[in-house]
């Protein structure tokens, strides 16, 4: 597979630890979006994009879909990180709906996607965050309490708090899903 590259763009915290369990896990290169260019990745392989969820989209992905029209060499897989359980079906289902608007159905097929949940520290989200929290926490308390998903009566109880639904197996997929591209390319440069 060659040289591999992780590259995350993190506003919280989550994408970035997730990007740094990949990286390490692979032994690869680790890099934050603000610090490279989409010239400086014509030399990978493979790049791994990881980037928060806010309101259905990945922060930054612009990387990704530039990189993905002007290297067509390159494998690309996204991970995205947000605040929805991921073993939730109609997360993933509202995940990829979200991503529908800026990955063409070419990307769609090609780019190799996992998704993992991360967490919220409210003291610490931006004004827009919490305003968009505040209205989320409201339209749900207003529901029929027997109505509620398991994860809507969680968002309920830890609202105002900060919560950390990180966990490092969460990669094991995607880890696991690079390993085996190596093997089909009979490459073992990665770990």
């Amino acid at each position: 597979m060659g040289k591999i590259l992780v590259v995350y763009q993190s506003k919280y915290g989550s994408a970035k630890k997730y990007a740094q369990w990949i990286a390490k896990a692979l032994e690869c290169g680790l890099s934050e979006r603000k610090k490279i260019n989409l010239k400086q990745l014509e030399e990978y392989d493979l790049v791994i994009f990881g980037g928060g969820l806010y309101a259905g989209g990945v922060s930054r992905i612009d990387l990704l879909t530039k990189g993905f029209k002007r290297f067509p060499h390159t494998k690309w897989v996204l991970f995205t990180c947000g605040l929805a359980d991921p073993n939730d079906p109609e997360n993933i289902s509202h995940i990829r709906n979200g991503l529908k608007r800026v990955l063409t159905p070419e990307m769609q097929k090609q780019i190799t996607m996992f998704h993992f949940r991360g967490g919220i520290d409210y003291p610490r989200l931006s004004t827009v965050h919490k305003a968009m929290m505040t209205m989320l926490f409201s339209s749900l308390r207003k529901r029929d309490p027997a109505g509620l998903r398991e994860e809507d009566r969680q968002m309920i109880a830890t609202y105002g708090k900060a919560v950390d639904f990180t966990d490092r197996k969460m990669i094991l997929p995607l880890v696991e899903w690079v390993r085996e591209e190596q093997k089909k390319k009979g490459d073992s440069t990665c770990r």
